[in-house]
C-alpha cells in the first residue's frame, strides 16, 4: 500500500490484521476482476479495502478513501513470491491467483506424498 508514497498505509495495515476473505478468481458476468459477492465485498470492507474492483497500482499520496487491492497485492495475500509472472490483463492475473492453490500449501502436501511414498 505504501509503494507510491501513500501517507496511510501504516495506519490502514494496523487496521487490516486479521484474516482475508477467500480470493475469488472474479465473475465473468461482471466484466471484471473483484474481490467477491456482497458479502465478501463487506467482509474486504471491514479491513479497509474497496472490494468491488482491483487496482492497477497502490494507491497515489494524497489518496482519501478505501483502497484497492492490486494484482500484486492478491498473489501475496495467496502466497505467491514477487518474482512469481501471471498472465496478461489484470483480469486474466486475477482468475489465476483466486482460483490457484497456494503455494505453500501445495508444498506441504507435496511434501506429504512424498513422505508417504517414501514410508517414511
Amino acid at each position: 500500500m505504501a509503494a507510491n508514497g501513500w501517507e496511510q498505509a501504516k495506519s490502514w495495515a494496523k487496521q487490516a490484521n486479521r484474516i482475508a476473505p477467500t480470493l475469488v478468481g472474479g465473475s465473468k458476468k461482471h466484466g471484471g476482476p473483484d474481490l467477491g459477492p456482497s458479502r465478501a465485498r463487506q467482509a474486504w470492507a471491514e479491513l479497509g479495502v474497496d472490494g468491488r474492483g482491483v487496482a492497477d497500482e497502490a494507491p497515489q499520496a494524497g489518496f482519501v478513501g478505501m483502497p484497492r487491492l492490486t494484482p500484486r497485492m492478491l498473489a501475496r495475500l495467496q502466497g505467491f513470491p514477487d518474482t512469481w509472472i501471471f498472465g496478461k490483463g489484470k483480469t486474466a492475473a486475477c482468475r489465476m491467483i483466486g482460483n490457484a492453490f497456494p503455494p505453500l500449501v501445495a508444498q506441504a502436501v507435496g511434501m506429504k506424498i512424498k513422505e508417504c511414498l517414501n514410508h517414511e
